[in-house]
């Protein structure tokens, strides 16, 4: 199924679609060519799986993704047709968003799902590589009812220009991780007791008289400024706060120099030299967690998966986690059609059974956020058993620890259900990125910029949010 006019209108995001598919000629991805065996008709294409394009899984959990394929084949065994294979695309978000622009645009490897960052559904949307979801344009009453189920901020991830284009798989949002063993010498009434806000978390830090100069010296706190998407997030937290909306909803940039310059002194205070980890401009999420869990930081901005993680590492009292003071950004992956599959209604079947109350009960489970409201109330279903069983030995008890592993081995049931509301609580009021077909445009300029900007001695915030300014017309704009 392609949507109305959007093949043959693809206009300035052509450009950002070639640019992908040269990007990934050095892999699979774009090696097809007119004779290339793989494009030789769509029923030779439709008697195969139905193949599902995606990421790998941060969780280490057993990989839970591939566990709810493997149920789904088991549910249709006797239907050759109807099996379901799993493709994990290596690299980073970068690698693997080129990759599949590639792919989808030269008809280079048939998927017939993706697993799409959020941030991509614009870009792909308006390109015409997936397709929209029936029943968004007319609301349709059955389509309606079962999307209601789905948190509000997550579901208008998937839409562009007021229309669906996926269902939301699993969800992100920043989380603030904190250490009760090194806060010991905070007094009673600033200790974590509710939500955090910025001043609070400065005021304990300075509370501590700590005064990190190298990396290893114990900081405040720690989160990921390392120049790729970690920055962007933390950069679009930090403006947020200070009241930035750099788009629209039909992603026209609508910010200004001035208002740059209140979004990056926001920055700026957050990770000023007392209190952010030295290391934390060079840190990614991996860098992070390490310095939290070895005691090199009190606090940590980190997402959900590293709940399950720091089981494996630290004993049940040496952690807690909060709301993130402040705004919190949205992350997550969103399911989609793609506009050439010659099995869409196999594939959108498929997708309606991934994105289960029950499949989204597993994804919980394994670490990641679930996406629908009943999931995280106290009617939800249960993980499907098979997969449950695959994701943890039989009986109550948690796998044994490893960084990443599902459920914590420490933290109780009492813990666990308070970290589960603290992590609804956080969805629903969580921010989104910018929204935009040029979205890989923009945040390499924001990186860019950005980064060079904490990099430096004595940084002039008016000359760079003035730099900064033009260079994001420029991005936004697709130039």
């Amino acid at each position: 199924m392609n949507p109305g006019g959007r093949r043959t209108g693809r206009g300035r995001a052509r450009t950002a679609v070639a640019l992908g598919c040269l990007l990934a000629l050095a892999s699979a991805a774009c090696t097809g060519g007119p004779d290339d065996p793989r494009q030789s008709g769509q029923e030779e294409a439709a008697q195969g799986p139905i193949v599902v394009a995606s990421g790998l899984d941060v969780t280490g959990s057993g990989s839970v993704r591939q566990q709810l394929i493997e149920e789904w084949n088991r549910r249709h065994a006797g239907s050759e047709d109807r099996q379901a294979k799993l493709v994990e695309l290596p690299g980073g978000a970068d690698q693997q968003r080129s990759q599949l622009l590639g792919a989808l645009q030269s008809g280079s490897a048939r998927y017939d799902v993706v697993n799409l960052d959020i941030t991509w559904i614009p870009e792909f949307a308006e390109a015409g590589l997936i397709s929209p979801m029936p029943g968004t344009e007319t609301g349709a009453a059955d389509a309606g009812a079962d999307d209601a189920d789905f948190i509000g901020q997550v579901h208008a991830t998937t839409v562009w220009k007021d229309r669906s284009y996926a269902r939301p798989f699993n969800s992100d949002v920043g989380l603030l991780y904190y250490r009760p063993d090194l806060l010991k010498s905070i007094e009673a009434e600033n200790r974590p007791n509710g939500k955090w806000t910025w001043d609070r978390l400065t005021s304990s830090v300075g509370t501590m008289r700590l005064n990190p100069v190298r990396p290893g010296d114990l900081a405040g706190w720690t989160t990921q400024l390392k120049k790729y998407e970690g920055l962007t997030v933390n950069t679009v937290e930090a403006f947020a706060d200070a009241g930035v909306e750099l788009t629209d909803g039909e992603g026209e940039y609508r910010s200004s120099a001035e208002q740059l310059k209140e979004g990056l002194d926001e920055l700026l205070d957050r990770v000023d030299e007392g209190q952010v980890q030295p290391a934390a401009t060079d840190s990614d999420e991996t860098a992070s967690l390490t310095d939290f869990a070895e005691g090199r930081a009190v606090f940590l901005r980190h997402w959900p998966y590293a709940y399950g993680a720091l089981g494996g590492l630290m004993d049940e009292k040496e952690y807690a986690v909060g709301r993130l003071p402040g705004k919190a950004v949205l992350g997550g992956q969103n399911l989609a059609v793609t506009a050439d599959s010659p099995r869409a209604d196999d594939a959108r079947a498929l997708i309606t059974f991934l994105t289960s109350r029950e499949s989204e009960r597993c994804l919980l489970d394994a670490g990641f956020a679930a996406t629908r409201t009943s999931v995280y109330g106290p009617a939800a279903k249960p993980c499907w058993p098979r997969v449950a069983a695959a994701l943890r030995p039989a009986g109550d008890a948690p796998k044994a620890a490893a960084p990443g592993e599902g459920t914590p081995k420490g933290q109780g049931p009492n813990a666990r259900a308070a970290y589960i509301k603290i992590l609804e609580t956080a969805l629903t009021e969580a921010v989104q990125r910018p929204r935009t077909p040029y979205y890989g445009a923009f945040t390499q300029v924001l990186q860019s910029h950005v980064h060079a900007l904490l990099k430096a001695k004595r940084p002039e915030t008016a000359e760079a949010a003035d730099r900064l300014d033009k260079a994001l017309r420029d991005a936004f704009a697709g130039r």
